[in-house]
């Protein structure tokens, strides 16, 4: 289709929303608005973390203390609770499996991407809407659908899937391996076959609006980078995602049609399974060829999102705007030539060991001017600490901490030692899983006004912050610690070995600190439901922004714009401008309107602007890449 048709296809959706009355259920069930989606996708996420935060409480309870008698989670647990009042074995494992699997997909992929690239694409690159309402709704009920399968398993007999939230065969492909290994394993592979749906229907949409929905102006040299970010994202997903997709097949094919992709001389209680010639390596590959760009789908939303609260809060222009795309891109690219750097011990031939390794450490390279280029727009900058500046200003500090840890690991003879210990665990929460969740809660607080049109509380916003700050940095850092003496991840527990009696008391550290940092998100939960019905009601533009989003009413409607899309003149960066007035000047304001502050490039453009019938300025569409 083409960018005219799109275009003519979008305006009479609007002039059809604003003619017919819509119902409840079209309206906030089944909507095609991306504004909606987006809330419900946000509403979604936040359930979801908070599930996979208390299993990750629950867990670590059994890790600190584990002689503790369980008991009193008996109402909740019920049977996962040994009649001498300890938790499961087996049940440790599933709640570790689908913490994993909750927090990486359905919490920092659905509810990041799909929230932040749902409600900013349009508004920001100046659309009334996604190109497809429609697939954008499908999207959300196929993420609903997956969902509710994979909740559903919490409550069959046998448990829920219990082979890590990696799944690697043989003990996902062999119902009969463990109790987690039978239904529970395969409602989770029907739940992430749906969820990869979900995901590719929104990618391709994605990718559809950024190329071709562009108001009049916006080339890509002017976007904002948290659509750069989302942009390529999206097609990190649908290059990616399929594979994971073809990998989850295979795995059912093993399962359930007696096939042998991942299987081969297999032995169970003695007796020989008929397998043969599978190979459970194929299946680390596949994972990890998604499993690696899947890291980057979670970081790379956040890190444009931190990109834009920076900027608009040091009232200074971002920092080499060009090298943050390009570095975008760079970080993209190598993201799928990296991956087997998660399989170091597989057996794998040195030399090519060597080649992923110095791929792995190129990736720095990239990151390493993103958090430059950060650091150089805080420097002098007349900083405002919002919420959402200071979690954007911790989402910094973890990609430096966590990142200096993945040179450790991404080194194949360092990794010998570190792999599958907690050393492992604290790297990815700090670079991949906090780094990307104060991405999100400094993008929910940054744009909640223009979401519900009211404020969320700065006070409680600001000790949210610090609570959940320290309290990541004393969970991760001691993990460092025991994970270079060696303590191995997913163990249950940790008393019948002396070499790790000496950490006894560090693991229930850990433990307290995770169960304290927790609890201080009730108070961001507290803030966000509150302020959604009885917050202080927000101004057009409260943080004084340039992007688009920020000229709509307070409470746009579908369509976005009451009348005529804005043009777009400017980069959406041009803060504490020599001789402006005003110390922003957003994007669809012309040069001609600002000639005291003009550059002698940009006096250029102002030839470029032509006088439409109404005497109002337009922009010669030829410049629009």
């Amino acid at each position: 289709m083409e960018t005219a048709d799109l275009r003519v296809a979008e305006e009479h959706s609007t002039e059809e929303h604003e003619h017919h009355e819509q119902s409840f259920v079209s309206k906030y069930i089944f909507s095609q608005d991306h504004k909606t989606i987006a809330k419900q996708f946000l509403i979604s996420g936040i359930l979801w973390a908070i599930l996979g935060g208390l299993l990750s409480v629950f867990f670590r309870l059994q890790l600190g203390f584990p002689d503790i008698s369980m008991e009193w989670l008996r109402p909740i647990l019920r049977g996962w609770i040994t009649p001498t009042g300890q938790l499961d074995t087996e049940f440790y494992l599933a709640m570790v499996t689908m913490h994993g699997t909750i927090m990486v997909f359905f919490v920092l992929t659905a509810g990041l991407s799909g929230t932040f690239s749902n409600f900013l694409i349009p508004l920001q690159i100046g659309a009334r809407d996604m190109a497809s309402g429609f697939l954008n709704m499908l999207s959300y009920w196929f993420f609903f659908v997956s969902s509710a399968i994979m909740f559903a398993s919490f409550f069959i007999s046998t448990g829920p899937a219990s082979g890590g939230w990696v799944i690697y065969p043989p003990l996902s492909a062999l119902p009969q391996a463990m109790s987690g290994s039978g239904l529970g394993m395969t409602l989770w592979l029907v739940s992430m076959a749906l969820f990869i749906i979900s995901t590719l229907l929104g990618g391709i949409n994605y990718v559809t609006t950024i190329i071709n929905l562009r108001t009049d102006g916006m080339s890509f040299t002017k976007l904002p980078l948290t659509i750069w970010a989302f942009f390529l994202t999206a097609i990190l997903g649908i290059l990616s995602f399929p594979v994971l997709l073809s990998a989850a097949l295979l795995l059912i094919l093993d399962r359930s049609f007696g096939t042998s992709f991942y299987l081969s001389e297999i032995y169970i209680g003695g007796e020989a399974l008929p397998n043969l010639g599978g190979s459970p390596i194929l299946f680390q590959h596949l994972f990890w060829f998604l499993g690696h760009p899947e890291v980057y789908i979670v970081l790379l939303p956040s890190l444009g999102i931190t990109s834009e609260i920076i900027a608009t809060n040091s009232r200074k222009p971002i920092f080499g705007y060009k090298a943050m795309i390009g570095s975008l891109i760079l970080i993209a690219f190598l993201s799928f030539v990296v991956w087997a750097h998660h399989m170091f011990i597989t057996g794998m031939n040195p030399f090519l060991g060597s080649i992923f390794m110095l791929l792995t450490l190129i990736i720095a390279i990239p990151s390493a001017v993103k958090v430059f280029n950060y650091i150089a727009t805080l420097w002098r900058g007349n900083i405002v600490f919002t919420p959402g500046m200071l979690f954007s200003i911790g989402l910094v500090s973890f990609f430096i901490s966590g990142g200096l840890t993945g040179i450790f690991l991404g080194n194949a003879a360092l990794d010998i030692q570190l792999h599958d210990t907690y050393f492992v665990v604290a790297h990815f929460h700090l670079v991949m899983g906090s780094a990307a969740f104060f991405g999100m809660l400094a993008g929910v607080y940054h744009w909640f006004p223009k979401m519900f049109g009211r404020m969320m509380d700065a006070k409680l916003g600001h000790l949210h912050f610090w609570l959940s700050f320290i309290g990541i940095y004393l969970i991760f850092f001691p993990m460092h610690y025991i994970g270079i003496a060696g303590f191995p991840r997913r163990y249950y527990s940790f008393t019948n070995f002396d070499a790790f009696s000496t950490f006894t008391d560090l693991n229930a550290f850990i433990s307290v600190a995770a169960i304290f940092t927790f609890t201080a998100q009730f108070i961001f939960l507290f803030n966000f439901f509150y302020s959604i019905f009885k917050g202080r009601k927000a101004t057009e533009n409260p943080w004084k922004s340039n992007t688009l989003e920020w000229t709509t009413p307070i409470n746009p409607g579908h369509g976005n714009w009451p009348g005529d899309i804005p043009k777009v003149y400017r980069w959406p960066y041009d803060y504490s401008k020599p001789g402006a007035p005003d110390d922003f000047i957003p994007q669809h304001i012309p040069f001609s309107d600002t000639p005291e502050s003009n550059f002698a490039h940009e006096n250029e453009q102002i030839s470029l602007e032509i006088k439409d019938d109404d005497n109002a300025i337009v922009i010669d569409t030829d410049t629009k890449e």
